[in-house]
């Protein structure tokens, strides 16, 4: 397995990110994504670590995005796949993330990388710089990428899914950096967020709402 798997820790924002590919799926299943796969082996070698020093997270983002059609889903395949990471890898790893992400890479069929970097340059935010009042890049982290009937899937395991508030809004701004990375048009995608029991899935749209009330706090309108 350790000649399929290819492994990076990635020093970001004083914590470490194993950036983790299965070499194997990424070159038999993206025969459709040939800047996925460009992007992916990238990374490994220019992955520009100090836009991840300082800076907006997607994770931090606390506002929800009002038009994502978000449904909850029960007995969805991650959320079994979840659960047997979660019991097979009990010992070989310290974080619930380590076991999921990992048993997904190495046991699941769709599964193509963990953990992976993301960026969106300040003038690259266009209608959102207003949100993150920043001029330093957007950045994060794809807990789980998956390649499913056609489409590319952003995951984000969030061990409590159902009590997520904002997890929706984090995981469409994943996509959206993904989509602006490797030039694939935002339809091609398709997010979730999920734990063993639930699944949570929706479309990214082109054009998202917030808040009244958040325009008006980042003088947005």
């Amino acid at each position: 397995m350790s000649k399929i798997i290819k492994h990076l820790s990635l020093d970001h924002l004083g914590g470490y990110y194993h950036y983790r590919t299965n070499n194997y799926k990424v070159d038999s299943l993206c025969n459709d994504y040939p800047e996925l796969v460009s992007y992916l082996n990238k990374m490994f070698e220019e992955c520009p670590n100090d836009y991840f020093e300082s800076g907006p997270r997607s994770s931090s983002l606390k506002f929800k995005i009002e038009n994502l059609d978000v449904k909850k889903l029960k007995n969805h395949e991650v959320c079994e796949l979840t659960s047997l990471g979660l019991k097979e890898n009990k010992n070989r790893y310290l974080t619930a993330h380590s076991k999921v992400q990992v048993f997904m890479l190495e046991k699941d069929d769709k599964t193509l990388a963990v953990e992976v970097p993301l960026w969106l340059e300040h003038n690259e935010l266009n209608e959102f710089q207003g949100i993150f009042n920043s001029v330093e890049p957007l950045t994060g982290h794809i807990d789980v990428l998956r390649l499913e009937d056609g489409k590319i899937w952003i995951w984000d395991y969030k061990p409590d899914a159902a009590k997520e508030k904002y997890a929706s809004t984090q995981v469409y701004f994943y996509t959206l950096m993904l989509s602006k990375r490797t030039g694939i048009p935002l339809d091609n995608f398709r997010c979730g967020y999920f734990d063993e029991k639930d699944a949570f899935i929706f479309k990214p749209v082109e054009n998202i709402k917030i808040s009244k009330e958040l325009k008006k706090l980042f003088e947005f309108l």
